[in-house]
């Protein structure tokens, strides 16, 4: 990821912002600037509370280019309370049963090593719901 685009969307990296629809009320996530339903430019943003339930998930065996120290790793669809489906990588699985329907939460964490423009990203992940966090 380049600096410039990085920088631009960083907000919804770290706080798991979207949109909300003023005239329909419908989530979006990321956020967009029509609503597809109803097609009404009154959007706002809208902040995520960052929790939800394991849709889908696989193992990523061979990670790609920036990603090799954090492989093998575990990538998951999580269906937000608020209703959006978000894909994000999954962590602190080690030692954990991954089902489908498991409560996660978000978190913040390294994504990517530092790139050759010399800087690490960081954003958005989710774990398994620590016991006794509801």
């Amino acid at each position: 990821m380049q600096l410039p685009r990085y920088h631009r969307l960083r907000r919804s990296f770290y706080r798991l912002e979207g949109t909300r629809c003023n005239r329909c009320d419908r989530l979006f996530f990321p956020g967009r600037r029509i609503c597809p339903d109803c097609r009404s430019q009154d959007v706002e943003p809208y902040q995520f509370r960052g929790r939800g339930t394991l849709y889908s998930f696989t193992n990523v065996q061979q990670p790609p280019r920036g990603f090799g120290s954090i492989g093998p790793y575990a990538v998951g669809m999580v269906r937000l309370e608020e209703g959006p489906l978000v894909t994000s990588q999954l962590t602190d699985v080690d030692g954990v049963d991954l089902v489908i329907g498991m409560e996660v939460e978000m978190v913040t964490r390294k994504i990517q090593d530092s790139s050759e423009h010399g800087y690490i990203v960081y954003g958005y992940k989710f774990r398994p719901l620590l016991t006794g966090a509801r």
